[in-house]
């Protein structure tokens, strides 16, 4: 049985994951893609009340079997995403971030806050980098 503590403790990685989640998913919506705020939100804060309830119920189950399924489930959600077009794919991006964003809930809900944290810097970075006036002249994509 948890205390009210813990309960709180747990809500509180939840609300972090929504916004860790959650600004990937700015980043995302200010580039006009359907996936922005509350999709990435609602993913990695998914991912973590799964891990939660996972590391919750302890023994017998394994919390790791839980974990592998919601990384079977986003991979799934992510290929609902991304369309081709001739030779063209589109959608990529968001389907890998929306995968990260997964793992960034993981990571919250298993007390690995500076991993979810400096990936979710990392991962606005690897956005970002489009932006970039020198990105244009090295990358092949078609603009």
């Amino acid at each position: 049985m948890l205390t009210i503590h813990q309960e709180w403790l747990m809500v509180a990685k939840t609300a972090l994951s929504f916004l860790l989640g959650g600004l990937i998913g700015f980043e995302r919506e200010r580039r006009g893609v359907a996936a922005g705020i509350r999709t990435f939100g609602a993913i990695a804060m998914g991912a973590c009340v799964f891990s939660l309830v996972s590391v919750h119920v302890g023994w017998p189950a394994d919390p790791s079997r839980i974990a592998s399924q919601v990384v079977i489930g986003v991979g799934f959600i992510g290929a609902g995403v991304f369309f081709r077009h001739g030779d063209a794919v589109t959608g990529l991006t968001t389907a890998a971030t929306l995968w990260t964003s997964a793992a960034i809930g993981l990571a919250i809900a298993f007390n690995l806050y500076i991993v979810g944290v400096m990936t979710t810097v990392i991962l606005l970075g690897v956005l970002l980098l489009s932006k970039m006036k020198w990105w244009k002249r090295i990358s092949r994509k078609r603009r």
